[in-house]
């Protein structure tokens, strides 16, 4: 799982919706927590993904 920096507006949905997986970073752009790259433990990964309003977050499910 990622962010495409080059898409990424900083909204910060993706931090509001799953705060354990996502972050922001000094720009207030969005970031995966470190440890958190796979982020399958959370039950909110997938509304986050679908949070994001440009589809910038990188995530396949197996």
């Amino acid at each position: 799982m990622s962010i495409d920096s080059g898409l990424c507006i900083g909204s910060g949905q993706c931090a509001l919706t799953a705060p354990a997986v996502f972050g922001s970073d000094d720009d207030g752009f969005g970031l995966v927590r470190p440890g958190s790259e796979d982020g399958r433990g959370d039950p909110l990964l997938n509304e986050a993904v679908r949070a994001c309003p440009v589809q910038a977050i990188n995530f396949a499910e197996d």
